[in-house]
C-alpha cells in the first residue's frame, strides 16, 4: 500500500470542467418538461392533467403524517432546541421509534416506503416544528446512506445497511473539504486499495449529522492502478471506525440544533465490499442522488412559507395603525399577497416535481434543481417580508418577546434558519451553472465541437453540418405558437381566467430559447464565462416553470372541488407577480452592468479601492482563511456523540 499523499490535487479550469462533465448524466431517456421549456417548447401535456398519487400511497402517507403531527406538537420544543443548540436525545429516539428515519426505505428493509410526495410533506411538517429536525431527517435520507444504496447499492449492501438506517442508525454525507466546495476535481481525501480494504486519509468539512452519525457516505479519490481505473469513489463507512475523529461541532447563524462537524480520517480501513458502485463513479452517484434529494429543501421552504402566511395573517389582522389593521395598508398588504401567492406556487412546484419523481415517467433533473433554486430564494424572501410585516417584533427574539409577555414568534429565527438553503446542496450560483448546462445540452450535443478548441477541423466541419440541420428545423418553430392564439388553453378559464398566463409562458419560452441561441452565436466558447447572463436565463425558466405548475395545480384543485376558486385566485396573483419579474429579467439579459462589474472586481482584487476601506476596525480574529487539512493523525479530542 502506498503512503497517502499530502499534496493537494492541482487542476486547471478545463480539467475541473471535464470532471464535472463526466459525472453528469449524458443522455435524456425520458421527456422533461423543463428541458423542453428551455428549448422553446411548452409541453403542457407533460404536466397536465396534474399527475395523482395512488390511493394506497395516500392512505399510508396520511396515516404517517397524522402520527408525525402529534409527535411534533407534543414532543418537539423548538425554543428548547434553539436555546440549547441541540436536539434532545429523547426527540431523536422518538423519531426513530416513529419510523421517521426510514420514510423512503422499502418496507422489506423495515422502512415506511412513503412516496416522494409524502416524504416531502413530512419534511415540511417536521421542519415547521423545528428546521434543525427537518435538516437531520433530510440529510439522513435525501443524501445520506439510504438514497445512494437504493439506486446504486448491491443487494448485500442493502441487506446490511438499510434495516439499520430505517430504524436505528443516523447517516451523513461527506463530500466537502476545507479547500473544496463545488469543485470536486480538487478533492484531496484519498482511498488507497490495500488487499480487501481501502485505507482512507483526509479531512471533511460541514458534515451534517456527522457529529451523531453511525454510518457515513464518504467521497474519496482512489489512485489509478493496474486493477482499477481510480477516480472519485463513494464508500459506506462505519462512523466508529478506528482513525475517525470528529474534531469540531460547527456552530452557525441558524439551524442551531444542527449536528454538523469536521471529520478527520487517518488510516481508516474500509472493506472493499462497502464501495458503492465502481471506482470513479462517486460524483455520478452523488449527482444522481441529488436529482430527487434536492426536493427536500424546497419542501421545507414550503413549510416555512405556510408558517409565514399564518403569522402574517394573525398578526396583521390584530395590529392596528392609523385606524385600521396593518394588513389593509397597501404597503403591508402587498407583502402578505406575495407570501400567500408564492407559497401556493412553491407548493405546486414541489408537489408536481415529487409526483413526477414517484411515477418515474419524466426526467426531473432540471425540475428538481429549479425547485431547489426557486424554493431557497423565495423562502428567504418570504421570511424577510414577514420580519418586515412584524416590524420591531420581527427583529426581536422569541425569548425576548416571551419575557415581556407577548407571543413568542420566532420570525428572526426563521430568517436565520432559511438562509443556509441558498448554500446547502449547491449554492444559488452553482445551481445557475448546473441548470444552465442542462438547459443548453441540446445545443452542445449538435454544435459543441464547433466551440471546442481541442477539436480538429474535420470534427468542426462535421459539427457544423449537424448544427445546420438541427437549427434549420428548430429555429422556425420559435417564431409562432399557441401563445399567440387568444383561444389557447381555454380549459383554464373558470370565473378567473388563467389562460393568458399560459399563453404568456408559451410565448416567453420561445423568447427564452431565441435569447439563448443568440447568446451562443454571439459569445460561442466564451458563453460559459457569462455567468450573469446564464443566471438570468435560468431564473426566467424557474419563473415560467412555477407559473405553469401554479396553473396546473389550481385546475387540479378546481376539479377536485377543494378550494378551486381560491386556488385560481392565488395562481392568478402569483402569475401576475411572476410576469413582472420575468419582464425585468429579459430586459436585464442585455441591459446590465456585467462588464463594468468585472472591471470593478479586478480593481478591488488589485487594491485600487483599498482607500475605501479606511475608517473602520476589523473585529475578525486571527488565523488562516482556510484551515489546514493535511492528512495525518488527529491532535484534537473526538467530539462525536453517538445516539444509540
Amino acid at each position: 500500500m502506498s503512503a497517502p499523499t499530502t499534496k493537494k490535487p492541482t487542476v486547471s479550469e478545463r480539467e475541473a470542467r471535464q470532471v464535472a462533465e463526466a459525472a453528469r448524466e449524458q443522455h435524456w431517456r425520458k421527456p422533461s418538461f423543463a428541458k423542453e421549456l428551455f428549448l422553446g417548447r411548452f409541453r403542457l401535456d407533460l404536466i397536465h392533467p396534474h399527475p395523482l398519487p395512488a390511493d394506497e400511497d395516500v392512505r399510508r402517507g396520511e396515516e404517517f403524517l397524522a402520527r408525525l403531527r402529534e409527535f411534533c406538537e407534543t414532543r418537539i420544543d423548538s425554543a428548547l432546541i434553539e436555546r440549547e443548540a441541540r436536539i434532545p436525545d429523547e426527540v431523536i429516539a422518538g423519531l426513530k421509534e416513529l419510523g421517521a428515519l426510514g420514510m423512503k426505505i422499502d418496507p422489506k428493509y423495515g422502512g415506511l416506503g412513503l412516496t416522494q410526495v409524502y416524504y416531502n410533506r413530512a419534511l415540511a411538517l417536521a421542519g415547521s416544528a423545528n428546521p434543525a429536525v427537518g435538516a437531520l431527517l433530510s440529510a439522513h435520507q435525501s443524501i445520506g446512506v439510504p438514497q445512494p444504496l437504493k439506486i446504486f447499492g448491491t443487494q448485500e449492501q442493502k441487506d446490511a445497511f438499510l434495516p439499520r438506517c430505517a430504524r436505528t442508525d443516523i447517516s451523513a454525507f461527506l463530500l466537502t473539504e476545507p479547500d473544496v466546495g463545488s469543485d470536486p476535481a480538487r478533492l484531496a481525501t484519498t482511498a488507497v486499495r490495500d488487499g480487501d480494504d481501502y485505507v482512507l486519509d483526509g479531512v471533511k468539512l460541514w458534515t451534517t449529522n456527522g457529529v451523531v452519525a453511525d454510518l457515513l457516505v464518504v467521497m474519496a479519490r482512489v489512485p489509478k492502478s493496474e486493477n482499477g481505473k481510480g477516480g472519485i469513489t463513494a464508500f459506506v463507512v462505519e462512523a466508529d471506525s478506528e482513525g475517525i475523529t470528529v474534531e469540531n461541532r460547527n456552530a452557525f447563524m441558524g439551524l442551531r440544533g444542527l449536528e454538523n462537524g469536521v471529520t478527520r480520517f487517518h488510516q481508516v480501513r474500509v472493506p472493499a465490499a462497502n464501495r458503492i458502485g465502481p471506482e470513479g463513479a462517486g460524483l455520478k452517484i452523488a449527482l444522481t442522488t441529488l436529482n430527487t434529494g434536492r426536493l427536500s429543501l424546497p419542501a421545507m421552504c414550503v413549510g416555512a412559507g405556510k408558517w409565514c402566511l399564518k403569522i402574517a395573517r394573525e398578526w396583521s389582522g390584530v395590529r392596528e395603525q392609523w385606524g385600521k389593521p396593518v394588513a389593509l395598508h397597501e404597503a403591508v398588504g402587498s407583502k402578505i399577497s406575495f407570501i400567500a401567492a408564492t407559497t401556493f406556487a412553491l407548493e405546486a412546484v414541489v408537489d408536481l416535481s415529487s409526483q413526477m419523481a414517484d411515477e418515474d415517467r419524466n426526467d426531473i433533473r432540471i425540475e428538481a434543481a429549479l425547485a431547489k433554486l426557486y424554493g431557497s430564494e423565495m423562502g428567504c424572501l418570504m421570511a424577510d417580508e414577514l420580519v418586515q410585516v412584524r416590524g420591531g417584533r420581527g427583529f426581536e427574539t422569541a425569548e425576548s418577546l416571551r419575557a415581556r409577555g407577548e407571543r413568542a414568534v420566532p420570525a428572526e429565527q426563521m430568517l436565520r434558519d432559511l438562509r443556509i438553503n441558498r448554500i446547502f446542496e449547491g449554492s444559488t450560483e452553482i445551481m445557475h451553472l448546473l441548470i444552465a448546462r442542462e438547459a443548453v445540452d441540446a445545443h452542445l450535443s449538435v454544435a459543441g465541437d464547433l466551440i471546442d478548441p481541442d477539436k480538429s477541423l474535420q470534427d468542426k466541419a462535421r459539427a457544423g453540418a449537424n448544427a445546420g440541420v438541427f437549427y434549420a428545423r428548430w429555429l422556425p418553430k420559435l417564431v409562432a405558437g399557441p401563445g399567440q392564439l387568444p383561444t389557447s388553453y381555454g380549459d383554464f378559464k373558470h370565473g378567473i381566467d388563467l389562460s393568458p398566463h399560459l399563453r404568456y409562458v408559451e410565448r416567453h419560452a420561445r423568447k427564452l430559447a431565441r435569447s439563448t441561441f443568440y447568446a451562443m452565436s454571439r459569445w460561442q466558447g466564451r458563453m460559459e464565462t457569462k455567468q450573469g447572463f446564464l443566471g438570468r436565463i435560468v431564473d426566467i425558466g424557474a419563473e415560467l416553470f412555477a407559473m405553469s405548475a401554479a396553473c396546473v395545480r389550481a385546475e387540479r384543485l378546481r376539479r377536485e372541488g377543494e378550494h378551486g376558486r381560491e386556488a385560481y385566485q392565488l395562481a392568478d396573483a402569483f402569475c401576475r407577480q411572476a410576469r413582472i419579474r420575468v419582464d425585468e429579467l429579459f430586459t436585464r439579459l442585455w441591459s446590465n452592468t456585467d462588464d463594468l462589474d468585472r472591471k470593478v472586481v479586478k480593481g478591488v482584487l488589485g487594491g485600487s479601492y483599498e482607500w475605501l476601506e479606511q475608517g473602520i476596525v476589523d473585529p475578525s480574529g486571527e488565523g488562516p482563511w482556510i484551515a489546514d487539512a493535511t492528512p495525518g493523525p488527529s491532535a484534537r479530542e473526538n467530539v462525536r456523540r453517538p445516539l444509540k
